[in-house]
C-alpha cells in the first residue's frame, strides 16, 4: 500500500527507524519539539492524511519524524519522538489530547480549563489529570473541529457552543472573551454501556421496589419530569425509563444537542439548529415542540425544558400526548414545580399564576428527584405525585423518600426508602392498565 501526504512518499521512502539513546522528554528543549512539529506539518497533507487508518497514519508519522529528527540533527529520544507521532496524528484525525479521555471507561465527565488544567470526573469524583493541551490556540482547534462536524460553530462571533460528538457525549465551549483565562470545555461523555433498571438497581441509584414503581409509571402511560442537579443522572434515568416504552409506540424526541439512547424502532429525533453568521435560521426546542404535535405522536420526550418551551410541553400533555417525558435541573421535586412555573412566565408573562399551576397540575403525574451524593452516588431521592390545587398551592404526596441513615469509614452514604403508602390519585389510570396490583407490590418492596 502506498499514500503520499505531501512531498514526501512516507509509506515507502523513508527509513525504519531505530531504538536509540537520546535525552529525555524533560532535557530536550520544548523549541526543538515545537520546530519539528512545525516541519513535519508542512510535510503532510492533511486532506490525504484523513484518509488513512489512525494507526497507519501514527506509523508513518512516526518514520516522517526519525528522518526529519536525524537530518536537522535534534535531540529527540525515541519516546519523545512516539509520543510527538501519536500527538499529531489525534491532532489530525481525532481531539487531539482529548483522545485518551475519551477511551477511558472510567471517565464520565471532562472539563478543560486551560491547556494545563485539566480535570475529569471518575465514579462521581474529580481528579486532575497530567494531559495538557500545547496552548489556548490548541483548544480552540479541537473545539471548532468537534463543532463543525455537527454543523455548528465557535469563533469570535459566536462564542459559546452547545454540540455532541460522534458517539453522542454532550460538548460545551466557551471562548474568550468570555472565557477570561483560557478557552474551557465540558464533555459529559455518552456511557458506551446503556443503563437500564436492573443495572441502576446493581449499582445503588434505587432499589427494586423503586424500580418497579418506576416501571409501573413508565407502562401507565404517566407524564413523569425528571428533576436534578447538573451531573446528578437526569438524562440516565431518562433513558432508563424510556426503555419500558413499547415498541408499537411513535416517539418524538427533541433536544439542544442530541443524546437521548431510545431503543424503540418507530423514533423520531429532532435536534435545534443555532443561528448562522447573519443570525438567521434558528430553530429552537419551542418551534420543534410545535411541529412536534403535527407528527402524530404516541409520546414527546424532551431532553431538558429550560425556557418558555414549557408551555408548550405543558400543552402537549394535556392534548393526549400521555406518556411523556422530560428532565428539568432543580434542587427538589417542589423546586422542579416552581421551575416550570417561571419558565411558563417568561413566554407568557401576561398568564395568571392560578391558569399557570392549573395547566401544571392537569399535565404532570409524577416527579422523579435524582441527586449525586457527597459520596460520589448518583440516587433517587424523591418519586413525588403531583396531586392537585388547594387554593393557589399545588399539592404533592412523596411516595418514595430516601432517609440518611449513616456514613461509613470510607465515606459512602447508606440510607433507606420509605414508602408513604398513600393510594395515588392515577390509581384509576393504573387500573386501567391493570398495574394497581403491581403498583401495590412494588410500595410494598421499597
Amino acid at each position: 500500500m502506498k499514500a503520499t501526504f505531501g512531498r514526501r512518499d512516507v509509506f515507502s521512502d523513508l527509513p525504519e527507524p531505530t531504538s536509540f539513546v537520546l535525552p529525555t522528554v524533560q532535557d530536550t528543549p520544548l523549541v526543538e519539539i515545537s520546530t519539528l512539529r512545525e516541519r513535519i506539518l508542512k510535510e503532510i497533507d492533511p486532506r490525504q492524511a484523513t484518509a488513512v487508518a489512525p494507526h497507519l497514519l501514527q506509523r508513518e508519522i512516526e518514520r516522517l519524524i526519525h528522518q526529519v529528527a536525524n537530518e536537522d540533527r535534534l535531540g529527540l529520544s525515541a519516546r519523545e519522538q512516539s509520543r510527538l507521532a501519536e500527538e499529531l496524528a489525534q491532532d489530525m484525525t481525532g481531539y487531539g489530547p482529548l483522545e485518551p479521555l475519551l477511551a477511558d471507561e472510567t471517565v464520565t465527565d471532562i472539563m478543560v480549563n486551560a491547556p494545563d488544567n485539566i480535570y475529569v470526573e471518575r465514579r462521581g469524583k474529580l481528579e486532575r489529570v497530567g494531559v495538557r493541551f500545547r496552548d489556548a490556540a490548541h483548544i480552540i482547534i479541537v473545539a471548532q473541529k468537534i463543532a463543525a462536524r455537527v454543523g455548528r460553530r465557535v469563533d469570535e462571533a459566536s462564542p459559546m457552543c452547545d454540540a455532541r460528538l460522534t458517539d453522542g457525549s454532550r460538548f460545551n465551549c466557551v471562548l474568550p472573551p468570555l472565557a477570561i483565562d483560557s478557552p474551557c470545555m465540558s464533555i459529559r461523555k455518552f456511557p458506551k454501556r446503556r443503563l437500564n433498571f436492573a443495572s441502576m438497581v446493581e449499582n445503588g441509584t434505587m432499589t427494586e421496589g423503586v424500580a418497579k414503581l418506576l416501571g409501573v409509571a413508565a407502562a401507565a402511560r404517566l407524564n413523569v419530569l425528571v428533576s436534578g442537579g447538573t451531573g446528578s443522572g437526569k438524562t440516565t434515568m431518562l433513558n432508563a425509563m424510556s426503555q419500558l416504552i413499547s415498541s408499537t409506540e411513535r416517539i418524538v424526541s427533541i433536544e439542544d444537542a442530541a443524546e437521548l439512547q431510545l431503543q424503540q424502532p418507530h423514533v423520531v429525533r429532532l435536534e435545534t439548529r443555532p443561528p448562522n453568521l447573519e443570525g438567521q435560521g434558528q430553530i429552537t426546542q419551542n418551534d420543534l415542540l410545535r411541529n412536534a404535535l403535527r407528527m402524530r405522536p404516541d409520546r414527546i420526550i424532551i431532553g431538558e425544558v429550560r425556557g418558555a418551551e414549557a408551555f408548550d410541553m405543558l400543552q402537549a400533555m394535556n392534548t393526549g400526548h400521555d406518556g411523556s417525558i422530560s428532565t428539568i435541573h432543580a434542587n427538589s421535586a417542589r423546586d422542579a414545580l416552581a421551575r416550570v412555573e417561571n419558565m411558563v412566565l417568561l413566554g407568557h408573562v401576561n398568564l395568571p399564576i392560578r391558569a399557570i399551576r392549573s395547566q401544571i397540575v392537569s399535565a404532570l403525574d409524577m416527579i422523579v428527584h435524582v441527586e449525586r451524593m457527597r459520596d460520589g452516588q448518583r440516587r433517587i431521592v424523591q418519586v413525588s405525585e403531583v396531586c392537585g390545587l388547594e387554593g393557589d398551592v399545588i399539592t404533592m404526596n412523596d411516595h418514595v423518600t430516601f432517609e440518611f441513615q449513616r456514613e461509613d469509614a470510607d465515606g459512602r452514604i447508606h440510607g433507606r426508602y420509605a414508602s408513604s403508602k398513600i393510594r395515588p390519585g392515577f390509581m384509576s389510570r393504573l387500573e386501567y392498565f391493570g398495574l394497581d396490583k403491581t403498583w401495590g407490590a412494588a410500595t410494598r418492596d421499597i
